[in-house]
C-alpha cells in the first residue's frame, strides 16, 4: 500500500512532531503537579533524558509515544509499509536504548516508570502512577 502522502509532505509531517513536551508528557505532567508533586524536566545528566525526575521519590517517568517506542500489541504501533526498514530499525533502535537507560537508572537505585500513550486515554492510569510512585 503506498503511502497517502507524497514523500515531500510525509517528511515535513515526521519533522513536525516533537520529542519534548508533548501532549501526552503534558498531561502527566499537569497531572502531578496538580497532587502537589515537584519535578525536573529532561535532566540531562541522567541516562536516557527522563521525561519526567521526581527526586523526593528518587523516581522517573519516561512518557512514550506508542509509535516511536514500539509499543508491542498497542493499536497504535503500526509499522509503516513505506520505508519499513529504515522504521523497524529506528523503533528497535529505540527500544535498546530505552533499556539500556533504564537499566542504568536502576542500577544508580532510581525507581523507573514508563507511562505509555495509550494508557493515558484511562484516566485512572494516573491515580495508579501515583500510587506506585509513593509506595515504591
Amino acid at each position: 500500500m503506498a503511502d497517502v502522502h507524497n514523500e515531500k509532505t510525509r517528511s515535513y509531517n515526521m519533522s513536525q512532531i516533537k520529542g519534548q513536551n508533548t501532549k501526552p508528557e503534558i498531561k502527566v505532567r499537569k497531572f502531578l503537579f496538580s497532587k502537589g508533586l515537584r519535578f525536573r524536566l529532561h535532566d540531562k545528566k541522567l541516562s536516557g533524558k527522563p521525561d519526567i525526575v521526581l527526586p523526593k521519590y528518587k523516581s522517573i517517568i519516561f512518557v512514550h509515544g506508542c509509535f516511536w517506542h514500539g509499543h508491542e500489541g498497542c493499536k497504535y504501533f503500526v509499522v509503516p509499509q513505506t520505508r519499513t526498514d529504515f522504521w523497524i530499525n529506528k523503533i528497535n533502535t529505540n527500544i535498546i536504548n530505552d533499556k539500556k537507560n533504564s537499566e542504568i537508572l536502576k542500577q544508580e537505585r532510581w525507581k523507573v516508570f514508563t507511562i505509555w500513550e495509550c494508557e493515558l486515554k484511562k484516566d485512572e492510569i494516573l491515580d495508579e502512577l501515583l500510587k506506585r510512585i509513593k509506595n515504591a
